[in-house]
Formats: C-alpha cells, structure tokens, sequence
C-alpha cells in the first residue's frame, strides 16, 4: 500500500484551467493544494489568494520542495516538456495538462525521464473518466456491441478570436481530446492506421490556426472514425453536436453528450455551462491521488495513448498539407 495522506500537490502554471483543477483538489479528501508558480507575479497574487495557497520563488524551488508529492504542468504547451522534466527529474509525479507536448520526440523523451526517476507520468486526457465513456469501452470490447462499424467525436463550440488566439489551432488543441478516446475506447484492435483530413477557416479575421476542422481515420479492425473540431459556431438545433461521441456496432450503440448536464449560464468562455468537462477533471485529479499516488496503478490514459494521439495530430497536420491520406 501507498497511502499516507494528504498528498501536496502544486501547480507550475496558474492560467484558466488551474481554477479547474484546484477546485477538483478541493473535492479530493486526500489531496492539498500546497501552492503554485507562474511567470506572471501578478496571476500568483491573484490565484494563491483564490485558492488558499503558498507562492513559490521560482519553479527550481518548487520542484525542490521535499513535502510535495506531485506536480501539476498548467503552462502553455511549448512550456509542458521543460517543467515536467524539471518535476521528475527532481522525483515529483507528474500530471500534464493536454496536449502533452508539440511532438513525439518531446512525449517520448518525458516517457524515458518518468521511467529513468521511476516515477508516475500523467497526461491530462480528462474525459476518459466519463462513466457513460467507461461504459461505452466494456460493451464494445466484451463484444457485446458486435463488430465495430464507426465511431464518430464531434465538438462544436463558438470560441471568440480573441480566446482562440491563445490556442494553437482547433487540430492540436481540441482534436488530442479525441485522439486519446478513441485510443481508450477501441484500444490495440481498433488502433487507427491511415488519417485523412482537412481544415476551414470560418470567422477568425486575424488569427492564422483553423477554427474547423474534420478528419477520417481508418481503423486496424476495419471501421472507420470520424473527427470534428469546431470553434466557429455553437450547434443549437433540437439534438446538438456540442460535444458528443458515438460508437455504433453491429448489435448495438451507445453515445455520450455534453448536452446531458447544461447550467444556463455562461462558463469562462462559453455561452453555456457544460457541467460535465468540470466533473471530468475532478475524477481525473481524485483517479490521479487516490489510484496513482495512492495505490501506484498506472493511469487511465498513460503516455502511450498520448503517443498514438499525437501521431494522429502529426499525421492530420501531413495529411492537409499535402491533400492526401497518410499512413500512420
């Protein structure tokens, strides 16, 4: 047994998504949030304030903090490979929001530095902790769905330029979400082997990166996948594609919604609060403290599946390029 809590955790990072994750830590009884760093003095003020924690001088002195057991990466994702390495190599477990690096050389090698320092490495791939997901995954690989024919993930979401800016594009930023699912939910029978995509620019005046995007994924079994990424509009019809993935058998199907929890407010960005991607860090954080810190078992999602996500981003990237289908 692993146990001995409360587990100090601390943020390197401290922009929209930490107000996520400390409130997950909040919820978690065997977690504490210890404290956080960030290159802007000012965000620090405000967010250890907010969250009720310490502030540290820099990261090299966070890291060498001997009373915190994990780290939390929160920074944008040119950052992510440079703090996370730090952590581990100073003998702190990791948790890396998504996405997990730009590159496979990058996730490769912090696989390499969690193995050498012999400690858990964890990416953030948040909605893998959707029981419907959960669900979804034991019915089709018990077979109880019969032969799989198609998965569709479908995300339609308006963002503003001026919140997409800080982003690198619908490819990189939404579609690893969908990356990772697909990896979870059909696994090495189902592991994609050719992408074929495309991308639009609909409603950004400024901004270079894509506001849409749809890619196709034929899969090692024979199925077929089906990507979309979309911040240049919200889907209101009567059965909205807000976020929704499908999986369709040959004895059956199963869907999840991120219409099945709505609060009619507006969330940081959005026009509405979609309640399920908060819950979705919560169990992903209590998973991470109570399973991986707590009990030493791997992630739901390990740096593997982060791999095989990237490789569709890269091989998307290839694949609009060049108007053609890659191989992967």
């Amino acid at each position: 047994m692993m146990n001995s809590y409360p587990k100090r955790i601390a943020f390197i990072g401290a922009g929209d998504i930490s107000l996520l994750h400390a409130e997950a830590i909040s919820a978690c009884p065997g977690a504490e949030l210890a404290g956080l760093w960030s290159i802007d003095s000012k965000l620090n003020e405000e967010k250890a304030e907010l969250f009720g924690c310490s502030i540290y001088d820099s990261a090299e002195a966070l890291v060498a903090d001997p009373s915190l057991d994990s780290v939390f990466i929160l920074t944008n994702l040119e950052t992510h490979t440079v703090y996370a390495t730090l952590a581990m190599n100073a003998g702190k477990d990791v948790l890396i929001e998504k996405p997990v690096a730009p590159n496979v050389w990058e996730l490769e090698s912090l696989k390499a530095c969690s193995e050498k320092n012999g400690v858990i490495l964890c990416p953030g791939h948040n909605y893998i902790h959707e029981p419907s997901l959960h669900r979804a995954r034991e019915l089709l690989q018990s077979g109880r769905l019969g032969k799989l024919a198609a998965i569709y993930i479908h995300y339609h979401i308006h963002h503003p330029e001026e919140v997409a800016r800080r982003y690198p594009g619908v490819i990189r930023h939404i579609l690893t979400h969908h990356g990772y699912i697909l990896g979870y939910l059909g696994e090495s029978d189902h592991a994609p082997v050719a992408v074929s995509a495309i991308k639009s620019v609909i409603h950004y005046d400024e901004f270079q990166g894509e506001d849409l995007a749809m890619v196709n994924l034929r899969l090692k079994s024979g199925a077929l996948a089906h990507f979309c990424a979309d911040f240049a509009a919200d889907d209101h019809s009567s059965d909205p594609w807000t976020f929704v993935v499908k999986v369709i058998g040959t004895d059956g199907a199963t869907r999840f919604s991120y219409r099945d929890w709505v609060e009619n407010k507006p969330g940081v960005v959005h026009s509405h609060t979609w309640s399920a991607y908060g819950w979705h860090i919560r169990e992903e954080v209590r998973h991470f403290v109570e399973e991986c810190l707590g009990k030493g078992t791997a992630p739901l999602s390990t740096i593997d599946d982060a791999i095989t996500a990237q490789r569709i981003i890269e091989a998307s990237e290839q694949s609009v390029a060049e108007q053609r289908e890659v191989e992967l």
